[in-house]
């Protein structure tokens, strides 16, 4: 399954780098892609953990905002 994550606070590439190793650490995660413009991340996932989701990007200092 594939989820698109709203995130708030990212400005830079590092910003990027560090929610995408963050949401990468997650077992369930398969590929993620990160939109600096759109700010959003595309996760692909085996299993539906949106708990999980938000508490990767919260532990790496940014805010989920939606999870579609």
């Amino acid at each position: 399954m594939t989820k698109i994550i709203s995130i708030e606070g990212m400005s830079c590439g590092h910003c990027v780098k560090h929610v995408e190793t963050a949401l990468k650490g997650l077992p369930s995660v398969k590929s993620v892609k990160v939109d600096l413009k759109k700010n959003q991340a595309e996760v692909a996932l085996s299993s539906e953990d949106d708990q999980a989701i938000r508490d990767a990007v919260s532990d790496a200092g940014y805010t989920v905002t939606k999870i579609e």
